[in-house]
């Protein structure tokens, strides 16, 4: 397993080009939801900008117990894992149990409505550290031609507790 250093920024290259395929489905996905860019840049751009943002991204799946499919540099540094092991958590453990009835609520928030952008809660790393996210925008990730490939959230404010 890949040692992972919190401080150090990398360029991360992705497998089989899923890094610029995916977060282009996160860009375009984001705009149509919101009106605004995630990214001000020209398409085919964002994938290495995204990873090493200074804001946190993670998305998951389609499966019954969906699993995380994408976290950037500062979402694997907040959760304290590698990409290896993020990739491979059921989203629904990045909270605790107490606060998986509200997360459950809030992902049923953003299937009906297609984003949100007012979220706020508690997550654990995997080292059980607490953070509170705050002001994160949930939203569905739908391609061009409308297929559902999962869920995102993006956020930049958070707090240790």
């Amino acid at each position: 397993m890949t040692e992972h250093h919190p401080s150090r920024k990398h360029p991360f290259l992705f497998p089989d080009d899923f890094g610029r395929q995916h977060t282009e489905l996160l860009c375009g996905s984001y705009q149509r939801f919101t009106g605004k860019p995630l990214l001000a840049l020209a398409a085919g751009a964002c994938s290495t900008i995204l990873f090493n943002a200074s804001f946190a991204l993670v998305s998951h799946g389609t499966q019954a117990d969906p699993v995380f499919n994408f976290a950037n540099q500062t979402a694997l540094e907040l959760f304290e894992m590698t990409w290896d092991d993020f990739t491979a958590l059921p989203s629904r453990k990045s909270a605790e149990a107490a606060n998986r009835a509200e997360r459950a609520r809030l992902l049923a928030r953003v299937s009906q409505h297609g984003y949100i952008d007012d979220y706020a809660g508690v997550r654990i790393s995997s080292s059980g550290r607490r953070f509170l996210i705050e002001d994160a925008v949930v939203w569905n990730v739908i391609d061009d031609r409308g297929a559902y490939h999962g869920q995102a959230a993006v956020f930049d404010k958070w707090s240790y507790l």
